[in-house]
């Protein structure tokens, strides 16, 4: 698990520039907010913005990730003003906690945007638990809210802008639905169900500390859609935070709040959060609970019990997010990773007929973002299979298809990746072989993805058509290696209902 989080492999150094520019920004962010005069409060206040900002406004192009960033104080700042408003009414402050969740959760629907606006209004109304906000301290909070969004901007937008010279991220579309069979309506009703679960659980345990469990089973919610998705990452959610506490005994506690050491740790927890995320969920709780430990000794109350009551609490809302997947409007992991496997599966038809139609002299074709698309398509089979093939899944047989199902799900990004590759070269010419080889490749993808299918073997038996290919015929020789990786998904894909994936 260390191994995966740290030394696994970052393509172009995406994740240490992210990190390391999120770092600066929210450095840059809080020692302008010092300099303007703003308490501790102020400063922990403009640094999570600047941190929301960096974190979780993923549009695929540079102006729309400008525009949701100028976005996120409309829904962030009246979301303060309403939980510093309702701090001495408690009945009326947790129905609006609640509120803002469901809302939050639901806002996904609309994509990216939608999804940076609802992390960033149940944050405000988190923020103002965390620091016991009242009204008169709103005016300071405003400011510091503005203020780090605009450095921060000037450091994403400005200073270092790396993504202007990378092509625009696939953005993928939820699988689709009406009413409450869209995902987005049942995660906002289990999420709210959840919270409620979490909210009097974790009142029950502390009376000042209890919205960590509502905000532990927040962050559970997050890209996840099937009950096995949320159930693993509530899992990774407590274990992350169980590894971070002894850091908080044996390194942040005997600080006492000194400022330098504690800025260092919180510098490497902001890195630790944005270079693991994408690859180790747990790791980046780890930083996360440093994060936390670090400010709370800034504040003055950090001791063991509080840490021993944050691992309770986030144990707690785990439990709520779990029990509300389960009882609420389930999603079974199969029925999910059925939907983004048969999406992968069209993607690699329309990549290889875009290459293909290249190679035969169109000029509009370009297999390039169909690529970026599949690509993203496999990380979203990662994520929905995950449960299936995390280390204590009992179900061995499952476990084993739906390895199997990853492996040739990468042989085909893999070939279809070259032949785009091939396609680009613009020396590359037709060959009658590439359309008879295309046809079989569309002839397998429909076998696998059709409601009415062929037997398992029927598409395996194209797989020996293609004549043997040299090494001066890539484009053929693509074809040929993908055309068998879909043939021996047939397998994995059309096993017993025991194992169902697709079809089963």
């Amino acid at each position: 698990m260390l191994k995966r989080a740290f030394v696994a492999p970052d393509p172009g150094r995406h994740r240490l520039r992210h990190a390391t520019r999120a770092v600066l920004g929210i450095g840059l962010a809080v020692i302008v907010c010092g300099l303007a005069g703003h308490s501790l409060a102020g400063a922990i206040t403009g640094g999570l913005a600047a941190l929301l900002a960096l974190f979780t406004v993923t549009d695929p192009t540079v102006r729309g990730q400008a525009v949701t960033t100028a976005l996120l104080p409309v829904a962030g700042l009246p979301v303060l003003a309403l939980a510093a408003g309702l701090h001495d009414l408690p009945v009326a402050r947790d129905l609006a906690f609640l509120a803002v969740m469901g809302v939050g959760v639901y806002a996904r629907r609309w994509g990216p945007r939608g999804h940076s606006l609802g992390v960033f209004a149940f944050m405000a109304f988190f923020i103002t638990q965390f620091l016991h906000t009242l009204p008169g301290q709103l005016p300071e909070l405003y400011s510091a809210v503005l203020l780090s969004l605009l450095v921060s901007s000037v450091v994403r937008f400005g200073l270092w802008c790396y993504e202007r010279t990378q092509p625009a991220a696939a953005v993928l579309a939820p699988v689709a639905g009406r009413g409450l069979a869209r995902a987005t309506t049942r995660q906002a009703v289990q999420a709210t169900a959840g919270g409620a679960l979490a909210l009097l659980a974790g009142q029950f345990l502390s009376g000042d500390r209890w919205y960590w469990a509502v905000g532990a089973t927040w962050w559970v919610f997050v890209n996840t859609t099937s009950r096995g998705e949320t159930l693993v990452r509530g899992f990774r959610r407590v274990l992350g935070t169980l590894a971070g506490i002894p850091i908080g005994l044996a390194v942040i506690a005997p600080l006492h709040g000194a400022a330098l050491p504690s800025a260092v740790l919180v510098a490497l927890g902001v890195f630790g959060i944005f270079y693991t995320a994408a690859v180790s969920y747990t790791w980046m709780m780890f930083s996360v609970t440093v994060l936390a430990g670090t400010l709370y000794g800034l504040l003055g109350v950090l001791d063991p019990g509080l840490l021993a009551l944050r691992l309770v609490e986030t144990g707690v809302g785990a439990l709520g997010a779990m029990v509300a997947v389960l009882l609420v409007l389930p999603v079974t992991t199969h029925a999910t990773t059925d939907a983004w496997i048969q999406r992968a599966l069209r993607c690699v038809h329309a990549c290889t007929a875009e290459a293909a139609a290249r190679l035969a002299g169109s000029a509009t074709a370009d297999p390039a973002p169909r690529v970026a698309e599949l690509e993203a398509l496999l990380g979203r089979v990662r994520l929905s299979l995950a449960p299936l093939v995390h280390p204590l899944s009992p179900f061995r047989a499952r476990k084993a298809r739906a390895g199997q199902v990853l492996a040739l799900l990468d042989v085909c990004v893999r070939e279809v990746r070259g032949l785009a590759s091939v396609a680009a070269d613009p020396e590359a010419s037709h060959d009658a072989r590439l359309a008879a080889a295309c046809w079989r490749v569309e002839a397998s993808v429909e076998a696998l993805t059709a409601p009415v299918r062929r037997r398992p073997g029927a598409a395996a038996a194209s797989a020996g058509v293609l004549p043997p290919v040299g090494v001066a015929e890539p484009a053929l020789a693509h074809l040929h290696s993908l055309e068998r990786a879909l043939a021996e998904l047939a397998a994995p894909l059309h096993s017993s209902p025991r194992a169902p994936l697709i079809g089963a």
